[in-house]
């Protein structure tokens, strides 16, 4: 018999994990215990854990999924944990003779999901804090199911059909991407066309697939209907109600469904150090409603 209990964190979103050994592979039973609780909590923390090596964060990211390749702007990165491993991502603002061992500095990252400007964006992804500063720093997730469940039917019937480009020039914390010139035209912008609601396989459900804000645009309408439309969806999927806040302690681990979640962070002051390490797990076809 399996030790492991699932103790749900937030109103909708996010459970704590606990009774998992990752010096040791995962039983198929306990591997399954966990994907069934991802599937109804889209976020699970695994608290408690000594530090991990880069390969023992691979080896459990494996069981959920095919891992990709850390993005092409992090492949730049010399120094850190997990280097010589192109499935592990390094996250911090530590520099070493001046060069960032990894990215997203200290700043905040606004709301968002994973890799949406492209055709497959991820199914998900395991971040573990090796560092963490002694203050700010916390991750928001927010429920993407629930966001759309609780749209009033005349803005769901708006949405049905429709689809929404992607803008791939900036990162979640703002800063243009190597390659890509400044946009302020929306309907300008380069990046993947997905539908505003997305249906999971495996829960049936669907859910708001909004990716990020800026430069986002609807085909089809006007810049100022698609503001308009843009707005009111953001407002709503962004609601306190359907959201959690991760408050990091050393040797967490947090796993999310980018599928159907979002999240944000907070900047922390640039004289601490944060180090974690990141694994992300293949996505497939985006399917629409």
């Amino acid at each position: 018999m399996n030790n492991i209990t699932i103790e749900p964190l937030g109103k909708c979103i996010g459970a704590e994990v606990k009774g998992v050994d990752f010096s040791r592979p995962l039983p198929p039973e306990d591997i399954a215990l966990i994907q069934s609780a991802w599937s109804r909590h889209l976020v699970l923390r695994f608290r408690g854990q000594d530090p991990m090596s880069a390969e023992q964060l691979i080896a459990f990211s494996r069981n959920f999924g095919e891992l990709d390749a850390r993005p092409i702007a992090a492949r730049a990165v010399r120094q850190g944990p997990g280097v010589d491993h192109p499935e592990i991502t390094t996250i911090s603002n530590i520099k070493v003779d001046g060069v960032a061992i990894g990215g997203l500095g200290d700043g905040e990252a606004v709301w968002h999901a994973d890799m949406t400007y492209v055709t497959s964006p991820p199914k998900g992804a395991a971040l573990h804090a090796l560092e963490i500063p002694a203050e700010g720093g916390c991750t928001y997730f927010a429920n993407m199911y629930a966001a759309y469940e609780a749209l009033p039917q005349e803005v769901r019937d708006e949405i049905e059909d429709r689809t929404c480009i992607h803008d791939a020039s900036r990162t979640s914390a703002g800063d243009l991407r190597i390659g890509f010139k400044e946009v302020s035209d929306p309907r300008r912008v380069v990046g993947a066309v997905h539908p505003l609601v997305r249906l999971i396989p495996e829960t049936q459900r669907r859910c708001l697939l909004l990716g990020r804000r800026p430069n986002a645009y609807i085909p089809g309408l006007s810049l100022e209907k698609s503001e308009d439309l843009l707005d009111r969806l953001w407002a709503a999927a962004i609601d306190p109600a359907w959201t959690w806040k991760q408050e990091w302690q050393l040797g967490d681990v947090v796993m999310w469904d980018n599928r159907c979640s979002m999240h944000r962070r907070d900047a922390f002051p640039a004289t601490s150090r944060r180090l974690m390490i990141r694994t992300q797990i293949r996505g497939g076809v985006v399917h629409g409603a």
